[in-house]
């Protein structure tokens, strides 16, 4: 009963939050809302709950190119190259924290604002030559091909070690579109296909290092089998991938061709996300020795997209995550979690979701500490988790990858050939 009482609030916390999104929030309409991974547990809250810090602020157009960095008086030596995307804030920046204070890595931070991730990285006292701060528009292809040129040109010879997929945009209360450089829907340009064309442009890099990893930062938003996924709608749903077979160009906002949703975007862009470990995987893994995986690094809560609601819901919904549903963590644990799964050897398996302290599929059971667990929050051991049936759909995924190939603009010729071409 005493978690029948906690579930039933849970959704009525759910279902009243469509008034709490009533508050101030015009000003949002043609504005961004730009995190360092992803996670909105619920449209409700309008939170990607497995980010903290984010800025809401214009994209603009991809305009100035930056100028190739050279290594110079730069030693890396035996520390691993590690490029971090959405680096600057929230989950990307405490992972950076976590890599560069390990003394084993070498961070290239990609951001957008460079001045900004300068400043960050003064700010948090990264420690000197243990990090450079590079441009990467994800909402413009061509921008990430110039950040892969001038990657090369900063790295040399050296390979690529690790890579991590973090940055993502969510947009749930846009009535309309944004469009990204390229025409794109802008969740989807960002999340899914900046991404995507950034890891095949680093693959016949990567595959010349050892031990490398490529992790994709998942969310329980686009897994059905769990309560942020399943239970709250819109749920992810890519259809039969009509709007990608169009094209996926402006006016076409949605990859299963419907009605623009802005919930429903960033969630079908996570599904792709996790589909596109999975393919890369199976397609990729054995060729290359590139360990792919994905994984959930729980639910933050703290996020300054709330910064223009009241007081008290800012204060009431970390208490909520944390004491009802379990599935808060911390800032700075987030990036541990993510950190982790780029470092630890337990992670060197490929093809995994990894997640903590339970699946999320439930909400959080109290225990003898008095806090509830299995709830994907604070604390407890990683574990292989089990993605939803939507998102282990070989079939949906393999017509999605070799779509966003074109989507991406990656010619034939381009494409690394894997296990299962």
């Amino acid at each position: 009963m005493f978690e029948l009482h906690h579930f039933v609030l849970f959704t009525l916390v759910v279902a009243s939050s469509h008034a709490f999104l009533a508050l101030p929030t015009a000003r949002l309409a043609s504005r961004v809302s730009t995190l360092s991974s992803s996670d909105p547990l619920t449209p409700a809250f309008t939170t990607p709950s497995t980010l903290a810090s984010l800025e809401v602020a214009e994209i603009p157009s991809y305009q100035d190119k930056e100028s190739p960095k050279v290594l110079g008086g730069i030693k890396i030596g035996l520390r691993k190259l590690v490029v971090v995307t959405g680096a600057s804030s929230g989950l990307g920046r405490e992972c950076t924290r976590e890599l560069v204070n390990s003394g084993k890595y070498f961070v290239i931070m990609a951001v957008r604002d460079v001045e900004k991730g300068k400043a960050v990285a003064k700010k948090f006292n990264f420690p000197e030559n243990s990090y450079t701060v590079m441009k990467l528009e994800l909402a413009s292809l061509q921008s990430v091909r110039d950040f892969v040129a001038n990657l090369k040109a900063f790295k040399s010879a050296r390979p690529l070690t690790h890579l991590v997929c973090n940055a993502a945009v969510y947009l749930p209360k846009d009535p309309k579109p944004s469009w990204s450089d390229d025409g794109y829907e802008m969740s989807m340009a960002v999340n899914h296909l900046g991404h995507f064309l950034l890891v095949n442009l680093l693959l016949d890099d990567m595959k010349k290092a050892k031990g490398a990893r490529c992790v994709i930062v998942g969310s329980i938003t686009g897994n059905s089998n769990t309560v942020g996924g399943g239970l709250v709608y819109p749920r992810a749903d890519l259809g039969k991938l009509k709007g990608m077979e169009q094209g996926g160009k402006q006016p076409i906002a949605m990859m299963d061709g419907k009605n623009y949703d802005g919930a429903k975007a960033y969630k079908d862009s996570k599904v792709m996300n996790m589909m596109t470990v999975s393919e890369l995987h199976r397609r990729y893994h054995k060729s290359t020795g590139i360990t792919f995986a994905s994984m959930y690094p729980g639910c933050i809560a703290e996020t300054q997209l709330f910064r223009e609601k009241r007081q008290w819901f800012r204060k009431i919904f970390p208490l909520f995550m944390k004491y009802v549903t379990g599935g808060y963590v911390g800032e700075q644990e987030a990036g541990q979690r993510l950190a982790q799964v780029v470092d630890d050897p337990i992670c060197s398996k490929s093809g995994v979701y990894w997640s903590w302290n339970g699946g999320a599929q439930t909400v959080g059971r109290y225990d003898k500490s008095g806090k509830p667990k299995g709830a994907g929050g604070s604390g407890g051991e990683i574990f292989e988790n089990q993605q939803s049936d939507a998102v282990q759909d070989r079939e949906t995924a393999m017509k999605m990858f070799d779509l966003s190939y074109d989507l991406a603009g990656i010619s034939e010729k381009d494409r690394m050939k894997g296990s299962s071409d």
